[in-house]
């Protein structure tokens, strides 16, 4: 169910990163994701990306760069809350003894998740590029 993504669908993956970005972030306008498409199609294939798969369909995703650094984690809307996200999370658990990321304080949502899996804030900053007040959270094994 869960392994690493298979260039050939990667059009899975970003179908479910851009629709899922901009259910997410209704604060920030949907044109500011479409535009970023092509960069972030162009570097998913240097990060580590892991897929739950089903039925030979994608059903969620989670990308990691540089070691550690959670670049996203979407599941599709038709399969929120049934544990996709945290048996991707947990898989990145189980590979990196650190994990980081960068959240949108108004995504409640994805906020409360991470706290839920033991990721602590440490860092509150605006995002320049999109105005909005950012939280870098961490989850460390140790901790």
């Amino acid at each position: 169910m869960i392994k690493e993504l298979d260039i050939l669908k990667i059009d899975d993956v970003m179908k479910i990163w851009i629709e899922e970005n901009i259910k997410a972030h209704d604060f920030i306008s949907e044109e500011y994701w479409k535009s970023n498409y092509d960069y972030v199609k162009n570097v998913l294939p240097d990060s580590t990306v892991f897929v739950y798969e089903e039925n030979n369909e994608i059903k969620g995703f989670i990308g990691v760069m540089e070691k550690s650094y959670i670049a996203g984690l979407f599941v599709s809307n038709k399969y929120h809350s049934n544990g996709i996200g945290e048996k991707l999370l947990n898989v990145c658990k189980k590979e990196y003894p650190t994990l980081r990321l960068n959240v949108y304080a108004k995504n409640l949502k994805a906020v409360k998740f991470y706290k839920k899996h033991e990721f602590k804030i440490y860092e509150e900053k605006k995002d320049n590029k999109i105005g909005e007040i950012e939280y870098s959270m961490i989850w460390n094994l140790s901790i």
